[in-house]
């Protein structure tokens, strides 16, 4: 395959086994490109956290690129056709943990915005970089942090490209103009101990919560609407018992979670939750935890600029959606930013062997570069 300058990059940010929170230079590796070009890299770590604000300009409107440089765990190695940290390229496929999620998008952007301001010098607004190494783990110390304090001196963004992998079939085919919302339930439901031959003397906290838990799994939260699906309620793990077949628990814990639309808030999805509880007379503790609210970005500038440089370049009527998980977008958005997602396609992200197609990359980064002009070009 012959090389590109998008290429070249991927294969040098893949080449760093930053698993979460670990940057491992991947950052440093972008801001000596940027610097470059006339940017401003401003570090800021929290706790172990890296992060970069970089910005060339000083005026608004800012077009800002977000990312993260971590990755997940790779998993078994033994199930690795090939070192996931040593890149390798078959039958036209890139393979590397990273690989889709997401270095070759911050590999796309880096060429994208050298290849702009060649052409721009004089561009109008400011370019800028928020990237984290924390998109991968609790998500506290990362995005979150960084925009805390660029809120506190009302530094403002006001187009954000994410480039999380959004595609599905081919490059561009769909772009998240935003994410639902994602609310984290951790239940403990109290019972007795016992003996399972004696059961008058305990009490079970599985039999006296199941009638509740089947209510929960058969509600309809919400219908959705023309831009989100409707809510969803998954129950990801449920943990009871000794380990013996003769005991009666004495306690249950569940771990649930809702992506929700915009038509129900977390307070409702809660208030909801304990009137089914405590209608079934269970008795319980519960914590919660709301990972994101839902946003949402309309068709406008941002959306509209999108859209038209994925058809210039690859002739693709994109389609808006707002599935799939969150992203560090749902800490951008409240700012009042127009946030997007556009990358790659995201079907082995977080998968054993996980790849793209080196035929997107320079595309994409063509796409990237295309979505300045229109908005950035004087």
């Amino acid at each position: 395959m012959t090389s590109s300058a998008t290429l070249d990059l991927s294969l040098q940010l893949l080449r760093q086994p930053s698993v979460t929170p670990i940057d491992h230079d991947c950052q440093n590796i972008m801001a000596e490109r940027l610097k470059k070009v006339g940017f401003n890299i401003e570090s800021m770590r929290f706790e172990d956290v890296d992060n970069i604000w970089a910005r060339k300009g000083t005026e608004g409107p800012v077009f800002c690129f977000a990312g993260h440089t971590d990755v997940v765990p790779t998993g078994n190695l033994d199930a690795w056709n090939s070192d996931p940290f040593a890149p390798e390229i078959r039958d036209g496929k890139l393979y590397g943990r990273g690989s889709a999620d997401m270095k070759t998008a911050l590999a796309a952007m880096v060429v994208a915005t050298e290849r702009f301001v060649e052409k721009y010098p004089n561009h109008k607004g400011s370019i800028a970089y928020l990237i984290t190494s924390d998109e991968e783990g609790p998500s506290i110390n990362g995005t979150v942090k960084v925009i805390e304090t660029l809120e506190a001196r009302n530094e403002k963004i006001t187009w954000c490209l994410v480039g999380e992998p959004s595609s599905t079939n081919k490059l561009g085919d769909i772009v998240k103009n935003g994410r639902r919302g994602s609310l984290n339930a951790n239940l403990t439901v109290k019972g007795k101990q016992g003996h399972v031959a004696y059961p008058h003397l305990a009490v079970n906290p599985i039999h006296t919560a199941s009638k509740a838990i089947a209510e929960l799994c058969e509600t309809v939260w919400d219908n959705g609407n023309e831009y989100f699906p409707a809510t969803s309620f998954q129950i990801s793990n449920i943990n009871a018992g000794t380990g013996a077949t003769n005991v009666v628990p004495g306690t249950m814990n569940l771990l649930c979670n809702w992506r929700y639309s915009t038509e129900v808030t977390a307070e409702e999805l809660k208030a909801r939750m304990l009137e089914i509880l405590d209608r079934h007379g269970v008795d319980y503790d519960i914590s919660w935890t709301l990972s994101g609210l839902p946003f949402l970005t309309p068709v406008g500038e941002l959306v509209n600029a999108a859209k038209d440089a994925i058809l210039t370049v690859t002739g693709t009527e994109t389609e808006l959606s707002t599935s799939g998980g969150t992203s560090d977008g749902r800490f951008i958005a409240p700012t009042g930013a127009q946030v997007l997602e556009l990358g790659v396609l995201n079907a082995t992200i977080h998968q054993i062997n996980e790849h793209v197609d080196i035929a997107d990359l320079e595309p994409l980064a063509e796409i990237y570069e295309q979505i300045l002009v229109n908005l950035l070009a004087n």
